[in-house]
C-alpha cells in the first residue's frame, strides 16, 4: 500500500471521526432567513416607538416589553425553520438530526443561552434596561463559542462577532438598538450566505 492510499485512509478516518462528535449538518439558509428575521422585527419595533433623539431609541418599561415580546416571536421563527431546514439538510446527508452529536450541540448552545436569558429577565424586573441589547450579544455569542466544539468550528466566528458588538454596545447603552440589529440582522445574514455557499451546496 503506497503513501497515496495511507493518506487516503487516515482521511478517511479522520472524515468519520469528525462525523460522529459533531453535528455538522446546520443549515446556512436558517442564519439568513433568522438574519430577514430580526431586520423585519427591528422595523417593526423603531416603527412602534418612533421617537429617536440624536439617533437613538428611547424606551421606556411598556414599550420595552412590547419589543421583548416581538422578540420572542423573532426567536420562534428562528428556531422554527432553523429546525425545519436542518432537519431536512440532515436527511439529505443521511443523518440522524437527533443523536449524541446533535443532543451535546444543543445542551452546550444552551448553557450560556439559559444563564444569560435569567439573567436578563431579573435586571428586566428591576426595570433596568440600559444593558439589555450588550447582554444579549454576549451571552449568544458565549453560547455559540460553546456550541462550535460539537457543529461546524465556523460558528465560533460569528460568536467572537456577537461578543465583540456585545462589549462595544456596554460602552454605548444608548445605541444598543442599533447593535442588536447589527448583531442579530446582519451578521446572522453575511454568516448565514458564507455557511450557505461553504457547506450548503
Amino acid at each position: 500500500m503506497g503513501n497515496e492510499d495511507y493518506l487516503k485512509d487516515i482521511s478517511e478516518i479522520k472524515h468519520l471521526m469528525n462525523k460522529s462528535s459533531r453535528f455538522i449538518s446546520l443549515s446556512g439558509l436558517s442564519g439568513i432567513l433568522a438574519g430577514i428575521y430580526a431586520l423585519i422585527g427591528a422595523a417593526v419595533a423603531y416603527y412602534l416607538v418612533d421617537n429617536s433623539v440624536l439617533g437613538y431609541i428611547t424606551l421606556d418599561g411598556k414599550l420595552f416589553r412590547i419589543c421583548f415580546a416581538i422578540l420572542i416571536v423573532i426567536a420562534a421563527l428562528s428556531v422554527i425553520t432553523g429546525v425545519i431546514l436542518t432537519t431536512k439538510k440532515a436527511k439529505r446527508n443521511g443523518e440522524k438530526i437527533w443523536d449524541s452529536s446533535s443532543k451535546r450541540l444543543l445542551f452546550n448552545f444552551l448553557i450560556p443561552l439559559v444563564t444569560g436569558g435569567i439573567y436578563i429577565l431579573i435586571i428586566l424586573n428591576q426595570e433596568r434596561y440600559g444593558q439589555t441589547a450588550a447582554l444579549m450579544l454576549i451571552f449568544y455569542g458565549l453560547a455559540l463559542i460553546n456550541a462550535s466544539k460539537y457543529s461546524l468550528g465556523d460558528i465560533k466566528y460569528l460568536g467572537f462577532t456577537e461578543i465583540i458588538l456585545g462589549l462595544i454596545c456596554a460602552f454605548v447603552p444608548s445605541y444598543g438598538f442599533w447593535f442588536w440589529v447589527i448583531g442579530f440582522g446582519i451578521m446572522h445574514i453575511v454568516y448565514g450566505v458564507i455557511m450557505h455557499f461553504k457547506y450548503d451546496n
